[in-house]
């Protein structure tokens, strides 16, 4: 590992705002009142890598409270210092592994849940990896308010075709799609957010997925 991932590992150990792993778990049915002391929504961006989406939409919405959830400290590190740098103090990130997130949040406790460029997992041997599998959309069924709103965006056309399978599968609503985001009516100030990868794959000429759904 390099010395600047080592650092940021470091670094990210001691900000207010990263919870690591066991130190989240007091929180869970009591996130918006225990650690953002308010009683606002709660909104989570799962595999939230740098954490500008996160960030961004904690800015555009300082009324709801925003977790990005990732495993790799080093990526977090960066969203979580422009937050303590900016005072945005509705944001915080929880590095766990996804697979355990009914370890932190109880029932209905979320409000909408945001997936932004994921690993695909294109391999069918790693299909339970997708963060769209079935036994994955089970657990955001149970945190999620039963009005709760779940958001993927994606450049990886095979993960947004094999998502909008399991939601025809699973009998979920499907609110909005498009397979060109940025060609269609449903671009806004929320949608228009775009991560480090997304600008990558926008100055290549890739479209940009976009399903919104609930259960």
């Amino acid at each position: 590992m390099g010395k600047d991932k080592l650092r940021r590992f470091a670094e990210v150990a001691t900000f207010e705002n990263v919870l690591q792993l066991d130190e989240g778990k007091i929180f869970k049915g009591r996130w918006s009142e225990a650690h953002f002391k308010n009683d606002q929504p709660l909104i989570l961006e799962l595999a939230c890598g740098k954490g500008e989406y996160t960030v961004n939409l904690a800015r555009l919405f300082p009324d709801k409270n925003f977790i990005g959830i990732d495993y790799k400290g080093n990526r977090i590190w960066r969203g979580a210092k422009t937050a303590l740098e900016e005072n945005i103090t509705n944001v915080a990130f929880l590095r766990i592994q996804i697979e355990n997130i009914l370890d932190y949040f109880a029932e209905g406790e979320v409000s909408e849940i945001w997936i932004t460029f994921p690993d695909p997992q294109p391999q069918i041997s790693r299909e339970k990896k997708r963060l769209t599998f079935p036994g994955f959309l089970q657990k955001y069924r149970i945190v999620l308010k039963p009005e709760g709103i779940m958001h993927l965006k994606t450049d990886n056309d095979g993960l947004h075709a094999y998502t909008i399978e399991k939601i025809e599968e699973l009998k979920l609503t499907l609110l909005q799609r498009t397979e060109d985001l940025y060609r269609s009516e449903l671009v806004d100030d929320v949608l228009s957010i775009k991560t480090y990868y997304e600008k990558k794959y926008l100055a290549n000429d890739k479209n940009i997925n976009y399903l919104k759904f609930t259960f």
